[in-house]
């Protein structure tokens, strides 16, 4: 394992991709909530099985997209408010 990791890297690495980040973790929110929904019908019988878990796992889920929402929304921001200070020609660190 350790001559995989030795040496320098034979390439750079490639940039990361950007896409629509706030409609993909919105949508996967969404999807979280929707199956919490859809199981909360068949809570005795997950109860009975030892499966509440998969209910809490949604809730969860959607609980955490929602920050995440909140999170990529203010990046999003940021990195618009970054483009537009290049674009304006101010810098956008102190020096």
């Amino acid at each position: 394992m350790a001559a995989l990791s030795s040496g320098s890297p034979k390439h750079e690495a490639p940039e990361p991709l950007e896409g629509p980040v706030v409609a993909t973790i919105t949508g996967g929110t969404i999807v979280w909530f929707v199956l919490f929904l859809v199981q909360l019908p068949f809570y005795g019988w997950f109860d009975e099985h030892g499966h509440t878990w998969w209910l809490w796992t949604c809730l969860a889920g959607g609980g955490l997209g929602l920050i995440g929402i909140w999170y990529v929304r203010k990046r999003d921001a940021a990195l618009k408010r970054a483009a537009a200070d290049r674009t304006a020609g101010h810098p956008t660190t102190t020096e």
